[in-house]
């Protein structure tokens, strides 16, 4: 016993050791990255290899468009790896212009009606839905707008406006569709920003109300929503109708016990289980995998969340914490989501598993994202230190990564103030002077100083 409680203290000293490295967020991050998205090319041979051949006579043809999409989600990887983040965050308004110009333009003729929504583009044979790439468009500007304003995201004004209105439109576009579930997930980046940005709490109780009154009415207007709500309350209603996906989810959840049936031995994807390739992919993993298999995944996805949590709160630049925590809250959520559902937890909503599921423009958005969250990871103090000091390390020199630069405070405009008034305080006109023009960047929720001392350089905490 004494043994084996000081090996496992020892393990947990290596681990805490290791975790206070300059480049642990960095490698964490791409070490999930890699198992995530090797274990999705496996699992999506294996479930779609049965409908691959009905359909086009070889096993491999789902497989090999999920490795041509995971080719250029590699290519983005890459290039929001290397990408200067100030020019990021200066053409964030341009970028989120342009996909609400495509979310528009696929209502269109020139858009693509797929599984009963108009959400997609057809180039080439090669199809996307841009709406994944608006919700990345949407974190980044929406970060940059609370960030320039967060003197005065007192007012419910400055603190709403533009960004809740440009989420109503975007709603709105994606609902035309329609498209519920990428709408939930926009829904998620709304109310991520505003969370970590530091809203107050009747905000959220306002929007979660909104949102339930919304998705009430949207239940009512459409036959095929309220029959999955009649579903997930009671899947026994309609065994082969609107009740048949989560059914034969569980049952393949059940088949596969502890260990599962082995690789490639589920019988889900005989035509059992539809879309499961894509929408069911966690009931195969279920399946052929077991309970094990299952537990991995969570592990995976619950590592991603530490990360990315990890990065936003040893971060300086504010608009680094605010974005970093958004796309983290959004990967994190829409595996939840997609998880939820297939366990019977939650309605079925359509919503892929990142990097799991086959699918173009859910993989390569989720690949995007995770070298998004790779360059902060690299613009963390420390690690900005470390790099510029000690070079570029093993990973840098091999992915010919430059070094970052370190994060510099914006220089604070003097704009006429009005005349104070009694009782100010904190950087408002008759305040203390000491910290008049003073702003404070935007953390997460419960984020505090290591030190527990304020730091005033720049002019924020």
């Amino acid at each position: 016993m004494s043994r084996g409680r000081e090996g496992g203290l020892s393990l947990v000293s290596a681990l805490t050791a290791w975790l206070t490295r300059p480049l642990a967020s960095f490698h964490l991050l791409l070490a999930v990255f890699g198992l995530l998205t090797v274990f999705g090319l496996v699992m999506v041979l294996s479930a779609s290899s049965v409908d691959s051949f009905s359909r086009d006579g070889t096993s491999y043809s789902v497989f090999v468009k999920q490795l041509a999409y995971v080719g250029a989600g590699l290519l983005l990887f890459y290039g929001a790896l290397r990408m200067p983040l100030r020019l990021l965050r200066r053409y964030s308004l341009p970028l989120f212009g342009v996909c609400l110009l495509m979310l528009a333009l696929v209502l269109s003729p020139l858009g693509t009606r797929l599984n009963g929504a108009q959400s997609w583009f057809v180039v080439g044979g090669v199809s996307f839905q841009p709406v994944e790439f608006a919700k990345v468009a949407f974190a980044l500007w929406g970060a940059h707008v609370l960030v320039t304003k967060r003197g005065l995201l007192t007012q419910y004004r400055h603190l709403l406006v533009p960004v809740v209105p440009a989420a109503m439109l975007m709603f709105a576009l994606v609902m035309l569709q329609p498209d519920f579930g990428s709408t939930v997930t926009l829904f998620i980046v709304l109310i991520a920003l505003l969370w970590f940005v530091g809203a107050p709490l009747r905000i959220f109780g306002t929007l979660v109300l909104g949102a339930v009154t919304g998705g009430v009415v949207l239940g009512l207007i459409a036959d095929y929503r309220a029959e999955r709500i009649t579903s997930f309350l009671d899947p026994s209603a309609d065994p082969t109708g609107s009740g048949y996906h989560a059914r034969q989810a569980m049952f393949a959840l059940a088949d596969g016990g502890l260990f599962g049936r082995g690789l490639g031995q589920g019988w889900s994807k005989w035509q059992y289980l539809p879309n499961v390739h894509n929408d069911f992919i966690f009931a195969v993993i279920g399946e052929e995998l077991g309970f094990i298999g299952c537990a991995v995944v969570l592990s995976l996805f619950g590592t991603a969340a530490y990360v990315g949590m990890r990065i936003a709160f040893r971060n300086t630049d504010p608009w680094i914490r605010l974005v970093s925590a958004t796309l983290t809250t959004w990967l994190v959520g829409q595996a939840a989501i997609n998880i939820g559902y297939v366990v019977g937890l939650l309605p079925v909503t359509g919503l892929p598993l990142p990097l799991i599921s086959s699918g173009g423009s859910s993989v390569v958005t989720a690949m995007l994202v995770f070298g998004l969250l790779a360059n902060f990871a690299r613009h963390e103090p420390e690690a900005i230190a470390a790099l510029r000091s000690l070079g570029p390390g093993k990973v840098g020199k091999l992915l010919w990564l430059p070094a970052p630069q370190p994060y510099r405070p914006p220089v604070q405009r003097k704009n006429p103030r009005p005349p104070s008034r009694p009782g100010d305080r904190g950087g408002r006109p008759g305040g203390d002077p000491r910290t008049r023009g003073a702003s404070r960047a935007p953390a997460p929720r419960g984020q505090t100083s290591r030190s527990g001392r304020t730091q005033t350089r720049g002019g924020h905490r």
